[in-house]
């Protein structure tokens, strides 16, 4: 049986606490109103753009009165009005709307990092139902860490449905189809393209979804879990004929479930914008930081000495499937872009301009990341083995699949008022610090071998 470590169990906890203070610090620090976005817009800028046309145009009204007289000096001051009052309008207008950023800014790192961990626990469950169907016979010792992944994922799976809920009692302006007025003609805030799409996005039947999707997921990890554990004491494979059915189904279910959660939690934050790819490639991005979760944890703990059956084959194969899908993510980000690039339809590529524009070091830092730093080190089939090559590839690939989903939020949430500062870090540091309780937690609870599967010792003497 594993033994969390005292010190390890401490740093989970410092990690949440630090997160804790540093996201309560992202909130209270958050403008409230324009006038405080007025302060911090003043501060960034070094010249006054706004003053600079008011002037032209005092200008223009002196140099016309002049030249034409009394009646010419009461039109242009009649003009200079109306343009002033248009001005005052746009500057509150643009002055709002940076307020609704910069107050989204400690929402979006919250969400950000919550979906992103809560995805990669999703993303090691989908692996461990895959090595069930496919009645894998290399990976059964390696079956328990998985499931003390994914033992993350109800807690997850809770947080995050309620930032949900939160989004729709308007605490806070992530989603715009959300925003009062976007499907009412009458209304300053209707946009028309929104309307349209009212029937699929609206908050009743988004949260219903919402809810079936993550309490599908969750049931799915609770049953197959106890399934396996039930195999342990059981006299045939009764246990595991069961998981192979539920496995064979949960797939199916989660074909479906991933590609409309990739449009209703990612995709509708750019609601004018859509990708045939989308699905796939949110779902290649945490499927890879699932299956580079499982080789991270496992070289811990044959650091520690477990996982006695585990040897440099098991880590070559995780390895592998770590290099193969960063490949498969590369194939897939390269697809969507060149398609909509080359098309260039401007609904379309706008989403990618924004991102060019706005978020040129992470948008293609990603890239490097998540694709040219795997390829050159996860290339050479001996690196596979040795295991701080795989801890420093798996460090970079689950940062740079955060920065992808980072990549994919923040341009739709906060524009370009982004940096990554205090809510950012924190709320990785909270859900970092969670996610190891959890995890190291859960796998304290079980034995790490699971003794009675038919393929253990294939597994246990797999060589490579």
């Amino acid at each position: 049986m594993y033994t969390f470590s005292s010190k390890l169990k401490t740093f989970s906890i410092i990690l949440m606490a630090v997160g804790v203070l540093g996201i309560a610090y992202g909130f209270l620090n958050a403008p409230k109103d324009i006038h405080e976005v007025e302060k911090i817009l003043a501060a960034e800028s070094h010249g006054g753009h706004g003053e600079a046309h008011h002037e032209e145009a005092k200008a223009e009204g002196a140099h016309a009165a002049v030249a034409h007289g009394e009646e010419a000096h009461k039109a242009v001051s009649h003009h200079a009005k109306a343009y002033e009052a248009k001005e005052a309008s746009e500057h509150e207008e643009h002055l709002t709307h940076v307020l609704h950023q910069l107050q989204n800014k400690p929402w979006a790192a919250l969400y950000v990092a919550c979906i992103f961990f809560m995805l990669v626990a999703m993303g090691t469950l989908v692996f461990y139902a895959i090595q069930q169907v496919a009645q894998a016979g290399w990976s059964p010792v390696l079956f328990r860490v998985m499931q003390g992944i994914t033992a993350y994922l109800p807690y997850g799976s809770v947080i995050f449905f309620i930032i949900l809920v939160l989004c729709g009692l308007h605490f806070n302006h992530l989603f715009t189809w959300l925003a009062d007025g976007v499907t009412d003609p009458k209304s300053a805030n209707y946009d028309e393209l929104i309307a349209g799409k009212s029937g699929y996005l609206n908050f009743g039947f988004w949260i219903v979804r919402a809810a079936i999707f993550l309490l599908g997921w969750n049931l799915y990890r609770h049953y197959s879990q106890k399934n396996c554990l039930a195999q342990d004491e059981a006299n045939d494979n009764t246990f595991y004929k069961k998981n192979f059915k539920l496995s064979a189904g949960f797939l199916v279910f989660f074909i479906v479930s991933e590609s409309i959660m990739s449009w209703d939690w990612i995709m509708s934050f750019d609601p004018h914008w859509f990708s045939t790819l989308f699905g796939w490639y949110v779902f290649a991005s945490f499927f890879v930081s699932g299956i580079t979760m499982i080789a991270m944890v496992t070289v811990y703990l044959k650091s520690k000495g477990y996982l006695e059956y585990v040897n440099t084959s098991h880590i070559h194969d995780l390895a592998k499937f770590m290099f193969g899908i960063s490949i498969f993510w590369t194939y897939l980000w390269f697809s969507q872009f060149m398609l909509i690039w080359y098309a260039n339809i401007p609904e379309e590529i706008t989403y990618f301009v924004t991102r060019i524009n706005l978020y040129n070091l992470p948008f293609f830092g990603a890239v490097v990341m998540n694709f040219v730093f795997p390829i050159l080190i996860l290339i050479n089939t001996d690196f596979k083995r040795i295991t701080w090559v795989i801890v420093m590839a798996g460090i970079v690939i689950l940062a740079g699949h955060y920065i992808d989903f980072f990549n994919m939020i923040m341009p739709g949430t906060v524009g370009d008022q982004w940096f990554i500062g205090v809510p950012e870090i924190s709320s990785v540091l909270f859900f970092l610090g969670l996610f190891i309780f959890t995890v190291f937690t859960a796998l304290t609870k079980v034995p790490l071998l699971a003794k009675r599967n038919p393929y253990i010792e294939e597994s246990k003497h797999f060589h490579y």
